[in-house]
């Protein structure tokens, strides 16, 4: 019989204490890549903060702009578009599948989470479910988009907005909880963000 208890005092056998052993290890070495990626992410030279983010293991595609400050989890289960902005301090949370589109301009210190903890679990366990960003989003200064949300194609998200449910595609919503108050004029969307220039892309 095993001496061995979870935090609950359930007894553990071996097999379920090695595999909470290498959860342990796996989460640890999660935190040490977020905590490294964090650090460089604050180096003032733009590609070299694009070749770090890269490395991590996100998609990313041409003409993309990361600034600094950017704080990513599980960077594996993140996807970018071509021609985006990803503002100073923004969270963007890998721990289920994060699409973001081409063209989408992600303002400062945006938060967009794809796991978060169930509140009638009598284990608060985690839950998670994928986010997807369409093309030509702008989501405004520290908006925060939670888990399972879709952003259609040129939605608008207000500043400080708290998004809980789906955006239609070219709808503006703002608040909390996010709530449309407004509609893009402009649906045939042709614009970039960023342009190249001698020493990257600014």
């Amino acid at each position: 019989m095993s001496i061995f208890t979870d935090k609950d005092n359930h007894r553990l056998t071996i097999s379920q204490l090695l595999n909470k052993i290498d959860s342990r290890v796996q989460h640890t070495l999660l935190e040490l890549e977020t905590f490294i990626i964090l650090i460089l992410s604050f180096i003032p030279i733009g590609t070299f903060r694009l070749m770090i983010v890269k490395l991590s293991g996100v998609v990313i595609g041409k003409n993309t702009r990361i600034n600094m400050g950017v704080r990513l989890y599980d960077p594996n289960n993140i996807v970018i578009g071509e021609d985006c902005v990803v503002g100073e301090g923004v969270v963007l949370d890998g721990r289920d599948k994060l699409i973001i589109g081409d063209h989408v301009d992600i303002a400062s210190e945006v938060m967009i989470y794809n796991s978060q903890h169930d509140i009638n679990s009598d284990k608060f366990e985690a839950v998670s479910s994928p986010v997807a960003v369409g093309d030509y989003v702008f989501i405004g200064p520290r908006a925060i988009l939670l888990p399972g949300v879709t952003v259609g194609e040129g939605a608008i998200i207000a500043a400080g907005a708290v998004v809980t449910k789906d955006v239609e595609p070219y709808t503006i919503v703002g608040g909390v909880p996010a709530k449309p108050i407004g509609e893009r004029n402009i649906k045939n969307l042709k614009y970039r963000l960023t342009r190249k220039t001698f020493f990257g892309i600014i």
